[in-house]
């Protein structure tokens, strides 16, 4: 056994410690002796069967709440209103970490399209050095990775936290400290990775001080976590809770590990590379996006998920079985046998959190589909979580020999992490923060039109993105394993199919452009004013506190 394998096993072993250490705590607490019960805890008494979505207007609300043909008596007035105390109390960090993932998206978003654009048209750009593909592209995937998804990630989980303890957030401050540290770190790294400085390998191509900045930032956005945890008035902690603590624990251990310099070289280090850039999505950015997913879900409809015992089976089985799965990158590298194939049987039992999740997102959702014709928040989420069960379930059929032969080294690969980390975490995000901010400006979207804009830019560039190039991905595959065929054939053959994604890309930013205009326009009160933002869809809250 070689020094890298000891040491990525003992890593993968430290991270279950963790989530052994979370399991014994949560089993001295009791927090799986309540059943389905502990599925209503996100709810107020009375509050299960109203609908809610500050994203849709009122007309439509009423309409969303004759479709969910669901009874409720009068919701806790007192508990309502400590609950809109709770979602200010984050407006400041919230607000931080949400306008510079926006910033970060759009950025990241012209990157992509360059890189894209340059896949097909090699000589487009290429007089400076700053915009050649070699720079571009990894400019573009550690600002939508770090930028955009990481922040705006962080930006919903200190939303969650308050209505999840049902407590005011404790010690914002720390968390806006940490997103300003956060911010220099991302503007040298892409300035850094720009000018030809960069680390040389995916996913961690920042610089050693921006990896500093980023570790010390995360470390102060997670202190609220910590401190709210402490103050919490709930004696059982929500499913989403789970995965916002687990993301905390995982991406520090993650992050600092993979970052220690020249702690490997040549295939160790790609064995340590990709152990990392498979992590970072299933530890890091998974749970922040199943944490509002299994949040928003049940609280838009008005309706609990189907089975609280599944959504803790799905986070026990993702700690259990994730941590390994980065190996099958290197499959028919000079890497030892056995340590692809535990990589390769961990990505298949995959399926059993995937499951897990899949039922009981859906299964909730079953007789509620029509609400998503109302609310663009729930139309982001379920998407997002549909998006969420195909990803996993391709990922876990690519990581098998035999498909992997055909799509290793192919388009089909990168179609595959957009499916993951566009198709699941951005589309939930979208829908997070329609549903996040009237909550913390007491104000309305100004444009309904907009928010349906945005879905069907990104929804329609999204599709003609990724199923194009998944096909061509495919072809190309099989291209290059047929040795009737030229290596450049395998190559030519993708040119349609990378204009496709050109295209695709294109529309996706336009769908930016309309979100982060939008956002803009409701963080500074512009455009016409609607009915405002009531606390309850029937307006029984005004700004402050309960009506008389």
């Amino acid at each position: 056994m070689s020094l890298s394998i000891a040491f990525l096993l003992a890593m993968t072993f430290l991270i279950s410690v963790g989530g052994l250490a979370l399991l014994v705590w949560a089993l001295a607490n009791d927090q799986f002796g309540m059943g389905q019960q502990a599925a209503e805890t996100i709810f107020a008494p009375g509050e299960v069967g109203e609908v809610e979505d500050p994203a849709t207007p009122s007309a439509a609300r009423a309409v969303m709440q004759n479709a969910r043909k669901a009874a409720h008596q009068a919701s806790d007035s007192e508990e309502l209103f400590e609950r809109t105390i709770a979602d200010r109390s984050s407006r400041t960090p919230v607000l931080f970490w949400l306008s510079s993932s926006m910033i970060w998206l759009l950025l990241g978003s012209v990157f992509g399209v360059i890189a894209s654009i340059k896949l097909h048209l090699p000589d487009w750009l290429v007089q400076e050095a700053v915009l050649t593909f070699g720079r571009i592209r990894p400019a573009h995937l550690n600002v939508v990775a770090y930028g955009w998804a990481s922040m705006a990630g962080v930006g919903v989980g200190l939303w969650l936290i308050p209505r999840l303890f049902k407590t005011a957030l404790v010690g914002g401050h720390y968390a806006i400290a940490g997103g300003l540290i956060w911010n220099a770190g991302l503007i040298y790294g892409t300035a850094a990775i720009l000018a030809g400085l960069s680390d040389g390998l995916e996913w961690l191509e920042f610089p050693w001080q921006t990896d500093i900045a980023l570790v010390i930032g995360g470390a102060l956005a997670a202190v609220p976590l910590i401190l709210t945890l402490i103050k919490k008035r709930v004696g059982h902690l929500y499913v989403s809770a789970w995965y916002l603590i687990a993301a905390l624990v995982w991406f520090p251990m993650l992050f600092v590990t993979a970052n220690i310099p020249n702690l490997f070289v040549g295939v160790d280090q790609a064995m340590l590379n990709w152990w990392f850039g498979h992590n970072v999505l299933g530890l890091w950015m998974t749970p922040l996006g199943l944490a509002a997913a299994y949040y928003f879900i049940p609280k838009i409809i008005g309706k609990p998920i189907r089975s609280y015992g599944l959504s803790l089976i799905g986070f026990w089985a993702l700690a259990l079985f994730y941590s390994q799965v980065g190996l099958h990158h290197l499959i028919g590298g000079p890497v030892p046998t056995w340590a692809v194939t535990i990589s390769i049987v961990h990505s298949v039992m995959m399926v059993i959190p995937v499951i897990a999740v899949a039922v009981n997102h859906h299964m909730t959702m079953l007789g509620s589909f029509r609400l998503m014709l109302y609310s663009p928040t729930l139309r982001f989420v379920v998407l997002g979580a549909m998006m969420y069960t195909f990803a996993s379930v391709q990922g876990s059929m690519e990581a098998l020999r035999s498909v992997n032969t055909i799509t290793h080294f192919t388009h089909y690969t990168v179609a595959h992490a957009h499916m993951g980390l566009y198709g699941f975490l951005s589309f939930v995000l979208f829908g997070s923060v329609y549903f996040i901010l009237p909550r913390l400006l007491d104000w309305e979207w100004p444009h309904a039109w907009a928010i349906s804009l945005h879905f069907w830019l990104v929804f329609v560039g999204w599709g003609i993105y990724f199923w194009p190039l998944t096909l061509g991905g495919w072809l190309q595959g099989l291209a290059m394993l047929d040795p009737a065929r030229s290596f450049m054939e395998s190559v030519t053959l993708t040119v349609p199919y990378l204009q496709a994604r050109s295209v695709g890309g294109s529309l996706m930013t336009l769908g930016h452009l309309v979100f982060a205009a939008h956002f803009l326009m409701m963080v500074t009160r512009k455009g016409p004013r609607r009915e405002g933002a009531p606390q309850l869809p029937d307006g029984r809250w005004t700004a402050k506190g309960v009506a008389s």
